[in-house]
């Protein structure tokens, strides 16, 4: 029997160096499905119980793999079902790359069954390259483009094949006029700035007294080059929630996330610096950045497309981080004075201290910021973190320390609810030996996850360490939407719209065979961590968590706190308990000394 159309594919793809594809069964992809039949499973189809996980799950491979995530689908409602995710990866700018079947070419424009309008459907999320199969020998340069294009332009392609196409006999193209052949190799390259800009850049760094550097995750590589500039620059670095991973924050002068779900001495690096270094980072609020004309500012990115916004910045390098900060370095002058440096670690010293005494506070029954701060210690050093988006990625922001070695996403962008779980499982498949945490509040669970779960406990022996835990803030709000509402609308909580079903999630993971831990109790919170981390396999950690605990910004002043508690008056269904909640968060920030309250 000959090669087929859906086989050249899966060898296509092999030859890649792609080893796992992410994806749901359906008609319209029948043909690919049998070749890996015929494949023996390689690359390894990876089953999710949606589209939309699907291309979560490869997402996740792809960030903490760096390398390209794939992801199947049949057509119609397969295709459709894949968007979200797909859009999560172009707006975190991530290598994927969809494989999307399509009705036979005898039926297209017939108003045939599932029958889509493919390339404008993906024409916005695959706006890099989406393109259509129709005879085999297009094949290898389409699949080969789309694989490349993801690469370099760090983002979603996407490759439709008909089914009629998929079972056709393969044949290459030839040495024949409007054939196009193809190659495999990539190739290796790095872009770097001009000496000028590069001088330029270094003038206006040289000439700071108050340095303040943000990262994002294109500075991923460059960790020791990031270290080296703000030492030699006396100054502070502020991660974007991207580039939370890329430096430790247990560098005295790491001061932590910015923005809405930042940190105080984020916001004060910002509000008080007269010179801005961005790299590898497109942070679009600008709000949270010095204000317009306080500073001088020099931006990083590879990316010429990305560049330049945001701030006004003197000087726009247009290059690889780690490269182009090798060229900075040596221009730098070093032998400034301390007292913008001492300023930064005594800001971040403070702040730790104040996050310390917030998640110590009381609570009905459990404080969710004590969850997170409880985990922080526990975490292995060589640990995965996903979060998902709401309240529990300001948590995950402010009380997780990622220290070196360790690795930690979320929807940064796109801001989507319902990644954290596929998120986790694309990291096992990418890192199998490593332990992986996804942080999850309950809307997500109900959303995404709880079905997640059955993915887990299917691939679970797949993995050499097969610690995956799963902490779920039970609460039975969407909190962050809630007070979103009361702090932004002046609005009490609708409680249609915000109350959800108390689920019993820890009862659930064990009917899957997995461990499930349901904690009521503050006490218990510390334990149930351990229990989980030690667990043999896959483990759902339930903690029952205060929705009147705020997620209060790094900016809020006294009077945004009142204003907010005026709206709760109104007639938020718990009004008291929220007030105090939110006055006794902030007061923390007063406080002098290390008292725990």
């Amino acid at each position: 029997m000959g090669s087929t159309v859906s086989d050249h594919v899966l060898q296509r793809l092999r030859e890649w160096g792609v080893e796992q594809v992410f994806g749901y069964p359906g008609d319209g992809i029948n043909g690919l499905l049998a070749a890996w039949g015929r494949a023996d499973d390689r690359p390894r189809f990876v089953q999710s119980r949606h589209e939309e996980m699907s291309a979560f799950q490869a997402v996740g491979y792809a960030k903490f793999s760096g390398r390209l995530g794939v992801c199947a689908a049949t057509s119609g409602p397969g295709a459709i079902h894949l968007l979200n995710g797909l859009y999560d990866a172009k707006l975190d700018h991530v290598p994927v790359l969809a494989i999307v079947g399509q009705t036979h070419r005898t039926a297209m424009g017939g108003s045939y069954q599932q029958e889509v309008d493919l390339h404008t459907l993906f024409q916005d999320v695959a706006s890099e390259f989406v393109e259509t199969v129709t005879v085999p020998e297009q094949l290898p340069n389409v699949l080969d483009r789309a694989i490349r294009t993801a690469y370099a332009r760090r983002c979603p392609t996407a490759v439709i094949i008909p089914g009629d196409v998929q079972e056709l006999d393969y044949s290459p193209p030839t040495h024949a006029f409007k054939m196009v052949p193809s190659s495999l190799d990539r190739g290796a390259w790095t872009a770097v700035p001009s000496e000028e800009s590069v001088r330029r850049a270094a003038e206006v760094l040289n000439s700071g007294d108050k340095v303040a550097i943000l990262v994002g995750q294109g500075a991923a590589g460059a960790r020791h080059q990031v270290e080296t500039l703000a030492e030699l620059l006396g100054a502070g670095v502020a991660k974007a929630l991207l580039g939370k991973d890329v430096l430790s924050d247990e560098l005295p002068y790491v001061t932590g996330s910015i923005g809405l779900l930042g940190t105080r001495p984020s916001y004060e690096l910002m509000r008080d610096c007269d010179t801005l270094l961005t790299i590898g980072s497109s942070f679009p609020y600008s709000q949270f950045l010095p204000e317009f004309g306080a500073a001088r500012g020099v931006q990083i990115d590879i990316d010429p497309h990305m560049i330049g916004m945001r701030y006004p910045y003197e000087v726009n390098l247009v290059g690889d981080a780690r490269a182009t900060l090798e060229r900075l370095i040596p221009l730098i002058e070093g032998g400034r004075g301390r007292e913008w440096y001492d300023t930064v670690c005594a800001n971040v010293a403070r702040w730790k201290e104040t996050m310390g005494r917030r998640a110590a506070l009381e609570a009905d029954p459990i404080n969710p910021e004590y969850v997170a701060a409880a985990l922080d210690p526990l975490l292995p050093a060589d640990a995965i973190v996903t979060s998902d988006s709401g309240s529990t990625a300001n948590w995950y922001a402010r009380h997780l320390t990622l220290r070196e070695g360790m690795r930690g996403s979320l929807s940064g962008t796109l801001a989507t609810m319902g990644c954290a779980v596929p998120y986790a499982i694309g990291a096992k498949f990418a890192h199998p030996d490593r332990p992986v945490v996804a942080l999850a509040g309950d809307g997500a669970m109900q959303m995404n996850g709880l079905a997640e779960l059955i993915t887990a406990a299917k691939y679970r022996d797949r993995w050499e360490d097969p610690r995956l835990v799963v902490g779920v803030w039970n609460n039975r709000d969407l909190n962050q939407v809630t007070w979103e509402m009361r702090a932004m609308e002046g609005a009490p909580s609708f409680l249609p719209s915000q109350e959800l079903p108390d689920v019993r999630y820890a009862d659930f993971a064990r009917s899957l065979g997995l461990t499930g831990i349901r904690v009521e109790r503050p006490e218990d919170v510390e334990g149930a961590w351990r229990a989980a981390l030690a667990a043999d396999g896959p483990a759902v950690v339930e903690f029952l968590t205060d929705p009147a605990v705020p997620p209060v910004p790094p900016h809020a002043s006294w009077e945004q706190i009142e204003a907010t508690a005026t709206a709760i008056l109104k007639g938020d269904a718990d009004r008291g308990a929220m007030v105090r909640q939110g006055f006794k968060a902030k007061v923390q920030e007063f406080l002098p000394g290390r008292e725990r309250q």
